[in-house]
Order: C-alpha cells, then sequence, then structure tokens
C-alpha cells in the first residue's frame, strides 16, 4: 500500500508536486485504511491529502544537508537491481 511514500529529500532534479501528492496519498490510505473513501468521507479524505502534502512541502523546503543531491537515475537503478535479485528476472 505504501509503494509511493518513498525518500523525497535531497535529490536532483527536486521531488515534484505529484511526487509529495502521491506520498500523502499513500499517506493518508495507510492511516485511514481506506484506498477509495466513502462519499461520506471523501472530502475529509482529500483535504487530509492537501493539507499532508503542504506540510510535506512545507518540510522539504527546511530542511538542510551538507551531503550532495542523489542522482535519481542512479538511486532508481539501484533499486531495480536489488529487486532482480530479490524476485527474480521478469
Amino acid at each position: 500500500m505504501c509503494r509511493n511514500i518513498r525518500t523525497l529529500f535531497n535529490f536532483e532534479p527536486p521531488a515534484t508536486r505529484n511526487e509529495m501528492h502521491d506520498a500523502s496519498l499513500q499517506f493518508v490510505r495507510k492511516i485511514s485504511g481506506y484506498t477509495h473513501p466513502s462519499k461520506a468521507n471523501e472530502a475529509a479524505f482529500h483535504a487530509a491529502v492537501e493539507e499532508i502534502e503542504a506540510v510535506v512541502r512545507k518540510l522539504l523546503k527546511s530542511l538542510d544537508t551538507d551531503a550532495p543531491p542523489k542522482d535519481r537515475e542512479v538511486v532508481a537503478a539501484k533499486a531495480r537491481e536489488r529487486a532482480k535479485e530479490r524476485y527474480g528476472a521478469a
């Protein structure tokens, strides 16, 4: 359920709004237990996603590090290699 919650800080290029939204959505899904909320809970669900996304943006803007930014392609390639070792070639 949490496949889109990934580290978003200190990457080049920086995290996009879409990535922040996806992570926020997955977080709210995990916390609420809903993948798709009922009509009665839909407004609260979407409001929570928007609020968490705003907090994520604020957090990422306020964090600071001396470490060089990680390359997204290199990190993705390493993850693919780990998955290949774990699950075998597709």
